[in-house]
């Protein structure tokens, strides 16, 4: 297939990805809101036109054409609108407010009528103990964080993240010394004792000195303790096992982390040590981890997250400089679902790394998403699950209070008089959106360089 079949299927995988991602999350409200005996009128993924729906006991299970989102409809997330003769106080408040803002709250205590039609008034959510409701409206990010640890599992252990495999990849005519200018060995320089010892390219480290091998960095910390000691070296060559003796040679080398990377000293320098060398260079290549490095793998991207979020406003302005300028996209900015979408199109569509490599890059993809599904949807803001998150333990909270005060208990918090913040939240998000869509459309970050 061309590359643009590549790209049109790498963007399809991703739509799918999102689709399954989004439908999981409603499913995490759903799960417990059905448990919870709650009301729920609808579970649809998308937005827009209804492609597909069907109706099962009281809910209508659908798909919309925009894959894009999706809801539930719970019914009575907040407490009936009062009738004037029975809340004079809630009717002053209200009327206290611009006009335009009590219509927006009357909207939604409409809406909030509506969905509890045909429902019995005391399966209405906001009836639920705070516990319940929190379970709730945390099911959808939990869903978002066990997909996220699913994809992070099967890349992680199933295929790998780049490193150096147990396979030989050359074998050094000669060793090169640290201090040596060139690659190129001298003309008096000594065999190296891999290549004395017969080692060749493809040969793949079984065992070192009786120890068995299994990363690159175990055999090369027996091998650099064994200078001028000969010592026997296990290989698989071509499927069979091959046993190789070999003495390594006295050389200064790098002391490296435990990252790989040299360790500097205060001075600027790099430290050095006299350790044993064969002179042999490893494959590098995905490299499949224990599974205990998923956790710390998730906290970190949930950290990293965090952070992107947090510095998002300064992050959207540089993302503005970008798209209405000349300044450039930077390699971290925050993209849209379209700049994702494109991303894993152009990996798909590379030929610069291997089929092993996209499949294991799209899975990272996928699962850095639903990190950030998890991370978003609990910042305690409307309409946002946090949001609703918050206002039921702002209600425990409120209620905890007035009865240690030995106060009247103020009943349920009615989150609809939020709904004017909640719109100013959803049209930011909305600004915030189009910008980075646009901004992925005429200047997009290009993360293959």
């Amino acid at each position: 297939m061309t590359n643009s079949w590549y790209f049109a299927i790498g963007v399809l995988v991703f739509i799918v990805g999102l689709a399954i991602s989004i439908g999981l999350h409603e499913l995490g409200h759903l799960i417990p809101a059905k448990i919870f005996k709650v009301p729920v009128s609808k579970y649809f993924i998308g937005f827009g036109p209804t492609l597909f729906s069907r109706k099962r006991g009281e809910t209508e299970y659908g798909v919309k054409a925009i894959p894009l989102g999706g809801y539930i409809s719970i019914g009575g997330m907040y407490p009936p609108k009062p009738e004037a003769v029975q809340a004079n106080e809630a009717s002053a408040k209200r009327s206290r407010m611009p006009a335009f803002l009590r219509k927006i709250v009357d909207d939604a205590q409409d809406s909030n009528a509506e969905s509890m039609k045909g429902f019995d008034e005391s399966r209405a959510f906001y009836h639920l103990p705070i516990w319940k409701r929190i379970i709730v409206m945390f099911g959808g990010p939990f869903m978002n964080l066990l997909l996220a640890f699913v994809l992070f599992t099967i890349l992680l252990t199933g295929i790998g993240k780049p490193g150096t495999t147990t396979t030989v990849a050359s074998v050094n005519p000669c060793v090169i010394s640290l201090s040596a200018t060139s690659n190129e060995c001298a003309p008096d320089a000594p065999v190296s004792p891999a290549a004395a010892a017969g080692f060749l390219a493809g040969d793949d480290l079984v065992s070192v000195a009786g120890t068995p091998v299994t990363s690159w960095s175990t055999g090369t910390a027996l091998i650099q303790q064994s200078a001028g000691k000969p010592i026997q070296i296990g290989v698989l060559r071509d499927g069979k096992p091959v046993i190789l003796t070999v003495t390594p040679a006295l050389s200064e080398r790098y002391v490296v982390d435990a990252a790989g990377q040299p360790v500097k000293n205060p001075d600027g320098t790099y430290t050095t040590q006299q350790v044993g060398v064969i002179g042999i260079t490893p494959v590098t290549g995905l490299v499949p981890q224990p599974i205990t490095t998923v956790f710390p793998t998730m906290w970190e991207t949930v950290a990293g997250t965090t952070q992107m979020i947090a510095n998002l406003p300064s992050k959207m302005v540089d993302v503005s400089s970008a798209a209405f300028g000349t300044a450039d996209r930077s390699i971290d900015s925050p993209i849209s679902v379209v700049g994702v979408g494109r991303v894993a199109g152009e990996i798909a569509g590379t030929d610069v790394i291997t089929t092993q490599s996209k499949v294991a890059t799209l899975i990272g993809i996928m699962a850095s998403l639903n990190v950030a599904l998890f991370v978003f949807n609990l910042i305690p803001l409307l309409p946002l699950d946090g949001g609703h998150i918050a206002g039921a333990l702002f209600e425990g909270a409120r209620r905890q209070i007035a009865k240690l005060r030995r106060k009247k208990d103020p009943g349920p918090f009615d989150a609809s008089v939020l709904m004017p913040l909640t719109f100013v939240v959803m049209a930011v998000l909305m600004a915030m959106s189009a910008l980075l869509i646009y901004a992925d459309i005429v200047k997009p970050v290009n993360l293959l360089g």
